[in-house]
């Protein structure tokens, strides 16, 4: 097995330009992580907030500012096997988690319809208020930069709207706390090819209802959409890019109308007022 060390000193060598540059972007860019911030890392059992982590520990040791962070694992329901997969890989990864269980998998299972998006929703509500309980002002995630434009995608084409996932949010039921995403400019390809350097293996799924094949709309949607844009890239390889960048280039003179809050707006609210061409 790979020391802990070296796979800290890849991140920082071998993937400096693909993740952690990206990862200090992400927090410089966005002003994800303030001085004297206390953060909950959440990690779920995935490369994704394995990687997270140690990002995050690199940071807290070479950063320009003290920080604290709260490395936490919920078990919603695991079984023993998945518990113990997630314990062995923060062991080797040298990452001090805090295990707390809930009872999320045991009522999800008495919900006929959309059983991914309780879920989704439960696991939220449990880490807000952990993270209440450990004094923290921020929780981190590891969403990554596919999951930016997958979930663009997703809004445009099922539900009606442009809209993205942001790299911060505040949020709206416990106030001081602010989620964060500072992965938000990592590449999925990235840290699958990390864990694949240093043999890592980590829980792909571990929702009792992919066991039981048992799927959910949203989950094969999104699957769908990751297929989609592979095929685009086929013909055009920045595709991926360019949704990511539209999000933050959008000309509100050639919408047809946007929403600010609570407030909708259509283009003819100010067509009369606005001259010149396309």
């Amino acid at each position: 097995m790979n020391d802990y060390k070296e796979i800290e000193r890849s991140i920082i060598t071998k993937y400096r330009k693909t993740i952690w540059s990206r990862f200090v972007k992400a927090v410089q860019d966005y002003e994800l992580i303030k001085e004297n911030d206390k953060i909950m890392v959440c990690i779920s059992g995935g490369k994704d907030s394995f990687l997270l982590a140690k990002c995050i520990q690199e940071l807290q040791r070479h950063g320009r500012f003290p920080f604290d962070a709260e490395f936490v694992v919920m078990n919603p329901g695991y079984n023993e096997i998945n518990q113990k997969m997630i314990d062995e890989n923060a062991k080797r990864l040298n990452i001090d988690v805090k295990v707390f269980k809930s009872d999320i998998f045991d009522v999800v299972t008495t919900v006929d319809k959309s059983p991914c998006y309780l879920c989704a929703r439960m696991r939220r509500g449990y880490l807000y208020s952990k993270a209440k309980e450990l004094g923290c002002n921020k929780i981190a995630l590891g969403h990554h930069f596919d999951d930016v434009i997958e979930t663009t995608l997703l809004s445009m084409l099922y539900g009606s709207e442009i809209k993205t996932m942001p790299p911060k949010l505040h949020s709206t039921n416990f106030e001081g706390l602010e989620l964060i995403r500072p992965m938000y400019l990592v590449k999925e390809e990235d840290v699958i090819s990390w864990a694949k350097s240093h043999n890592l293996t980590f829980l792909n799924c571990a929702c009792r209802f992919t066991k039981e094949s048992v799927t959910d709309e949203s989950r094969s949607k999104r699957k769908e959409i990751k297929n989609l844009i592979k095929e685009l890239k086929k013909t055009n390889p920045n595709v991926d890019m360019n949704i990511f960048t539209s999000m933050s280039n959008i000309n509100l003179n050639c919408a047809l109308g946007y929403k600010k809050g609570d407030k909708k707006y259509t283009f003819l609210d100010e067509y009369d007022s606005i001259n010149g061409e396309e």
